[in-house]
């Protein structure tokens, strides 16, 4: 079966989709992106999703290109046509296409793209196992709050952090963790969680929203500040979160053992309290 994915109102088959060399997602990044979570055909948190990526369009001058409703009903039928049982949709906004000109273009059609990828982001082995992470350096921009598409930041800290044979790179500035190349970073000390405040340093994680929500009400002790790079080579835990990972453990950072070197009690917690969130909202009988 042949994948199919949208574009600027059409469904189509993945090769027959193209985009002009002049769309200045292409020439200058000029656009956002979001991924959501599929688990039982179902796109979960889409409220908290919905919301992040207005903000984001919002803060580049950009309207949605269609109505909050049409644009789930286009989510919902690639995940059909595409008979997508467990993943994500990636899809993104771009300025669209433009002489190139480095001030924003008046009374431009956006370019609008979407598709589905399968994962298993239930059983996912890695929970089991637990990660490996190293300390890269941050050099991004400073509205990292924009979930842009201009990502060559994180994906030089990625190939640092794949390089050293690790799977996730977390980002420092002044001697603080801001976050992974793509999850958010957390440390467990005595029982609390930490995890750093949200700001123009960061990406506003849903799974990060979600899990704190969690934490709140099943009385599981967290905290919103910074915290250093020694703090967390001296956690008891540490774990991350991301759309399609969910919550995974982190066993190991810059090469030393975190804890005991296996996942740890509050990380399975959180991971057990969001999995069973998502599959309620996925309808799927525990």
């Amino acid at each position: 079966m042949k994948k199919i994915v949208f574009l600027n109102g059409k469904y189509m088959e993945a090769d027959e989709a193209k985009v002009s060399i002049f769309d200045r997602g292409f020439l200058f990044g000029d656009g956002v992106y979001e991924v959501v979570p599929v688990v039982n055909s179902t796109v979960l948190d889409k409220e908290p999703f919905l919301e992040r990526f207005e903000r984001s369009l919002n803060e580049i001058e950009l309207a949605w290109p269609i109505s909050k409703e049409e644009f789930l009903a286009m989510i919902d039928e690639l995940i059909k046509k595409n008979d997508l049982k467990e993943g994500g949709v990636y899809m993104q906004v771009t300025r669209g296409v433009a002489p190139r000109e480095f001030f924003f273009p008046q009374d431009t059609p956006t370019t609008v793209m979407a598709f589905t990828f399968a994962k298993n982001v239930i059983d996912n082995p890695q929970a089991q196992t637990g990660l490996k992470v190293v300390t890269v350096e941050d050099i991004r921009w400073k509205r990292r709050d924009i979930k842009s598409i201009s990502l060559l930041g994180q994906c030089m800290a990625k190939e640092e952090a794949h390089q050293a044979g690790a799977y996730e790179g977390w980002m420092v500035e002044d001697g603080f963790i801001t976050e992974g190349t793509s999850s958010t970073a957390y440390i467990v000390k005595d029982g609390k969680i930490i995890t750093r405040p949200l700001s123009n340093s960061i990406l506003p994680g849903i799974r990060r929203k979600l899990l704190i929500e969690l934490a709140n009400e099943h009385n599981v002790k967290i905290e919103e500040r910074l915290f250093t790079v020694e703090e967390a080579l001296n956690a008891d835990e540490a774990f991350l979160s991301s759309a399609t990972t969910f919550v995974l453990p982190i066993v190991e950072i810059d090469g030393k053992k975190i804890g005991d070197g296996k996942p740890g009690p509050i990380f399975k917690k959180m991971r057990e309290m969001y999995i069973k969130s998502a599959l309620e909202i996925a309808g799927v009988t525990i």
